[in-house]
């Protein structure tokens, strides 16, 4: 496989996780897009949230995918944040990238994972369950639209998740 291979989705849905298996599996090395962004800032993203607002979160957001695009390096895996399809110029960096994969996740299994982690900073409301409810809406869109592959994760297990990904992927590049 030549290309790269993108992991998109909703917080908790496993992205970084599923990214690290994938990482070991191939060879590839693993960038994750929220590790750049706190690199650069130098803070973690619920500070930036906080000082500087979702708006400029997103704007380090995009300027970290537009790097990576530059680099116009193959073999990579490369973890995304979970609000990243927002803007349209990520989409399509995105999918220049290579194989965009939308790891789905149930809204109850999204809270079951996220409800002790404070570093949510869209989840640290009154109504976290409204919340998700909410942005699942108006991202899952985004999610298919951008997606090459759809996994629903909720009753998969790490190896079957990485192993269809790594085949659909194998197919993929050997099409295209």
């Amino acid at each position: 496989m030549l290309k790269n291979i993108i992991l998109i989705g909703f917080m908790g849905s496993g992205k970084s996780s599923i990214g690290r298996e994938l990482s070991k599996m191939l060879g590839y090395p693993l960038v994750d897009t929220d590790a750049l962004i706190v690199e650069r800032a130098g803070k973690p993203i619920r500070a930036i949230f906080e000082e500087e607002g979702e708006e400029a979160f997103r704007d380090l957001e995009a300027g970290v995918l537009a790097e990576i695009d530059a680099d116009n390096l193959h073999r990579r895996i490369i973890a995304t944040g979970g609000g990243i399809v927002i803007r349209p110029e990520n989409r399509r960096r995105l999918r220049n990238l290579g194989y965009v994969v939308w790891l789905v996740v149930s809204p109850t299994e999204i809270l079951k994972r996220t409800s002790r982690n404070k570093e949510r900073p869209l989840l640290n409301n009154d109504d976290p369950e409204g919340t998700v409810a909410a942005l699942l809406a108006e991202r899952e869109r985004l999610y298919r639209e951008t997606a090459n592959l759809t996994v629903e994760t909720d009753a998969l297990t790490m190896p079957e998740i990485t192993t269809g990904i790594v085949e659909s992927a194998r197919y993929f590049f050997g099409s295209t």
